[in-house]
């Protein structure tokens, strides 16, 4: 059994079981520290690096239940594995209604108390990373809404410059990075150019250029697909290409900056203030800051018309300009942001992050379907009808624009599907068979279209390719942070089923 990088801390009056508890936990990988009363046991948990209290309820001074009210209401996030003796049975009903996690009786069996430390570990964890995700999850509303204000009240090569210092700047507190950079393309679109960094010691204009396709920067741009490296143990995301220099660090993160569909520029994130590096919350967390950004950058090239997403091959299509709203894009992503950080139950989340595109758009049904483990159907995770209309439980993989979008990962924003020759009346609307205006997006997972999300807008609504991507890359973060939470729960799952198969 594996240990954990958070720290336990053993409370007990006794000498002997201090040492036995210890000893158990530190052969199987866990750092521990002891008290020996309740001013002690106090004081060790105020150290964030510490997760996990095994607390005695007969502890000195304070005593076990005073120690734990004190530490759920200082620390609400640490996790509390009580001890007590088989005469304790109030006290330890006491204490789970306290918010103890688990309790174990004396004297304790070495394997039962492996598994009820590693659960609460995980638990901890779990908890940690939640609450750090909410805080940025904040930040990035925050972030946007600022970004946003601010762009409107400058203008020329004032917002210009604005935009490019704020990219490099919120990218760097968003995800707690010591070096950021935001690359744009030369005019012939061969070179990325550093515009703007956050490089202590080094001047944006001493930074090479990458040429368009090679290197990681060059890679994101030309896929226009984010890519991470979340230690050094993980393998390359770009194997052939050439980094040395660039990232030297062990974890990096780039997201492409796009508008209607187009790659603009990449934003890089590297050199981690957390130890842990990065991970797929915060490449999560930079494609949707990117996404903001993308609009601001190709709304001050006025010379420009700003291309949308493409319905098929042979007819480009392109939203007016009046059907575009800025406004409510970052609306939409506040919402969704704010419906994040308030749960992380998988259930509630999708329901949650769903409700504000069905009120603002006045779609319906909204919904998000998710491969199966064959990647032979869609299944539907969520959706909201808005009492009126239902989308298909089960959608084909290959079939219709939902098909396509699936296996291009490119989104569909249209107000017409069934003009488009890739149409399949079956497929491509909700369970009634009716067409009508339809944004279609797609949810990725390390690159890879893990599932889409389909909106049924109103009769004559307008369909904005510009929302259509502000929301593929929300609700992908929504679905990154559903499946992790699912994945850690089945793990926590296992240790407790393991744990009652232990018991005599």
């Amino acid at each position: 059994m594996a240990g954990s990088d958070v720290r336990i801390a053993v409370a007990d009056g006794e000498k002997f079981f201090r040492d036995a508890i210890c000893e158990t936990l530190g052969s199987a990988g866990f750092a521990c520290v002891i008290a020996e009363d309740g001013t002690r046991a106090l004081e060790l948990a105020a150290d964030d690096s510490v997760g996990v209290v095994v607390l005695d309820l007969r502890l000195p001074e304070a005593g076990g239940l005073g120690v734990l009210r004190e530490l759920r209401r200082s620390r609400p996030e640490l996790r509390v594995l009580v001890l007590s003796a088989s005469t304790d049975q109030e006290t330890v009903l006491e204490a789970l209604r306290l918010g103890a996690c688990d309790y174990l009786a004396k004297p304790l069996h070495d394997e039962e108390l492996l598994l009820a430390v590693s659960r609460a570990a995980e638990d901890h964890q779990l908890a940690a990373a939640s609450h750090r995700i909410q805080l940025q999850l904040s930040r990035l509303a925050s972030l946007c809404d600022d970004l946003s204000r601010r762009a409107a009240a400058t203008d020329g090569e004032d917002r210009n410059a604005f935009l490019r210092q704020a990219a490099a700047l919120g990218a760097a507190e968003l995800l707690g990075a010591e070096k950021t950079s935001l690359m744009l393309p030369d005019d012939a679109g061969d070179e990325l150019h550093v515009v703007a960094a956050v490089t202590p010691g080094i001047a944006v204009d001493e930074m090479d250029p990458v040429p368009a396709g090679q290197g990681v920067a060059g890679v994101v741009y030309e896929r226009a697909e984010g890519l991470l490296r979340e230690s050094q143990q993980a393998e390359h995301p770009v194997p052939s290409a050439q980094v040395e220099g660039r990232y030297p660090s062990d974890s990096f993160v780039v997201a492409p900056v796009k508008s209607g569909g187009r790659s603009l520029g990449v934003l890089c994130a590297t050199e981690p203030v957390r130890a842990a590096g990065f991970g797929l919350e915060d490449l999560a967390l930079l494609e949707l800051f990117a996404g903001r950004l993308g609009p601001l950058l190709m709304a001050n090239e006025d010379a420009k018309e700003e291309p949308v997403a493409e319905v098929h091959p042979e007819q480009e299509v392109r939203a007016r300009a009046e059907d575009e709203d800025p406004e409510l894009d970052s609306e939409l992503m506040r919402q969704i942001c704010e419906a994040l950080v308030n749960d992380v139950e998988p259930d509630r989340v999708i329901g949650a992050v769903l409700r504000p595109i069905e009120r603002e758009l006045e779609a319906a049904p909204v919904s998000i379907h998710l491969l199966d483990a064959e990647r032979e159907w869609l299944h539907c995770e969520g959706q909201l009808d808005g009492g009126s209309r239902v989308d298909r439980a089960k959608l084909p993989t290959s079939r219709g624009l939902t098909g396509t979008v699936l296996q291009t990962g490119r989104l569909v924003a249209t107000p017409a599907p069934e003009v488009d020759p890739r149409y399949d009346a079956e497929v491509d609307t909700p369970e009634d068979g009716q067409p009508g205006p339809l944004l279609c997006v797609p949810l990725s997972l390390r690159g890879r279209a893990i599932g889409l999300c389909r909106v049924f807008l109103p009769a004559g609504a307008p369909a904005s390719a510009r929302t259509a991507e502000a929301l593929a890359a929300a609700l992908s973060a929504a679905v990154r942070n559903v499946l992790l939470y699912r994945s850690l729960v089945e793990s926590i799952e296992e240790v407790a089923e393991a744990r009652r198969q232990a018991r005599p």
